[in-house]
C-alpha cells in the first residue's frame, strides 16, 4: 500500500499534471493541500475518470484539503471541530479500509510578530487536543500534509538563514514533538535517520537547482502502521516541468 501527501498549490493549476502522476504511479491514498477551490469548483469530474473515490473540504482561494483512495472512503469529520470559530479549511479526516487517514494544511505563521503565527500555534495545540478526543495512539492512522514546520536542522539546507523563522522556531518544534510524544512516529525520517531529504524549494534564486530546500511535507503515523513502514522517498520529478508546485509530493510504503 503507497500513500502519498502533496500540496498542489492550486489543483486548478496542478490538474493536469496530478492526474497524470495518478496514472503512472497509481499510489493507494493520496493526501492533497492547498487546492484554493470551493467544494462546487472542486475537479470531480476529471478525478473521477482516473478511478479515485474522492473527499474534499474546500475554501475560496486559500487552503482546502482531500483525500483520494482506489478504494471508497468514509468521511469522518472536516475541520478541528472544537469551539473555535475558525473558517479555515485544513484537515478531512477519512476511514479507508482499516486505516484512518487525515489530510492537514498546517498554517504557515507568516512572521514570528504576526497574529498569523499566534493562530498557527493554536492550530497545532488545537490539533493535539483533537487527536486526544477523537484517535487513539493504537489505531492505524496516518496523518499527511504540509505541517510548515522543519522538525530538526537536518531537514534545512541552510538552518542559519532559516533559524527562528516560522517553520523553525523553538515553539513549533515543541508543538511537534509534543504530538509526536502523543503517539505519532515520522515515518520518512524513520526510513532516513541521517539523510538530508527535502519537499519544498522556493520558486526563486533558483533553489531546487541548488537543492536548497526543507523537509515540511511529513507522514505523522502511529505505531501499528509505523512498523509497516518498508519504504518513504520524495517524488522530484513533480517539481519540476512545467508550471509545478513548490512542493513535491512525499509517500511511504507499507
Amino acid at each position: 500500500m503507497r500513500l502519498a501527501t502533496w500540496n498542489v498549490n492550486s489543483i486548478r493549476s496542478r490538474l493536469e499534471s496530478l492526474t497524470a502522476w495518478l496514472a503512472d504511479q497509481q499510489p493507494d491514498v493520496v493526501c492533497l493541500q492547498e487546492l484554493k477551490v470551493q467544494d462546487s469548483e472542486f475537479p470531480w469530474a476529471e478525478l473521477e475518470t482516473t478511478g479515485y473515490h474522492t473527499a474534499i473540504v474546500g475554501q475560496k482561494t486559500y487552503n482546502g484539503v482531500a483525500v483520494l483512495a482506489r478504494q471508497p472512503l468514509v468521511v469522518l469529520r472536516t475541520g478541528l471541530q472544537d469551539d473555535t470559530d475558525d473558517p479555515q479549511a485544513r484537515l478531512i479526516d477519512v476511514q479507508v479500509a482499516d486505516t484512518r487517514v487525515i489530510s492537514v494544511y498546517v498554517p504557515n505563521g507568516g512572521e514570528t510578530t504576526s497574529d498569523k503565527y499566534v493562530y498557527k500555534l493554536q492550530w497545532l495545540q488545537r490539533l493535539h487536543s483533537y487527536l486526544q478526543r477523537h484517535c487513539r495512539p493504537d489505531e492505524r492512522l496516518c496523518i499527511g500534509g504540509d505541517w510548515n514546520i522543519a522538525p530538526e536542522d537536518i531537514d534545512v539546507r541552510n538552518p542559519g538563514q532559516w533559524r527562528e523563522t516560522v517553520l523553525c522556531t523553538r515553539e513549533v518544534r515543541v508543538a511537534w514533538r509534543r504530538l509526536c510524544d502523543w503517539g505519532l512516529i515520522d515515518a520518512v525520517r524513520q526510513q532516513y535517520p541521517d539523510e538530508r531529504l527535502y519537499s519544498w524549494w522556493d520558486y526563486r534564486n533558483l533553489g531546487l537547482q541548488k537543492n536548497d530546500g526543507l523537509r515540511i511535507d511529513h507522514w505523522l503515523v502511529t505505531a501499528p502502521i509505523a512498523a509497516q513502514v518498508s519504504a518513504a522517498g520524495v517524488d522530484k520529478t513533480l517539481r519540476q516541468g512545467d508550471k509545478p508546485s513548490d512542493h513535491a509530493p512525499v509517500w511511504i510504503e507499507l
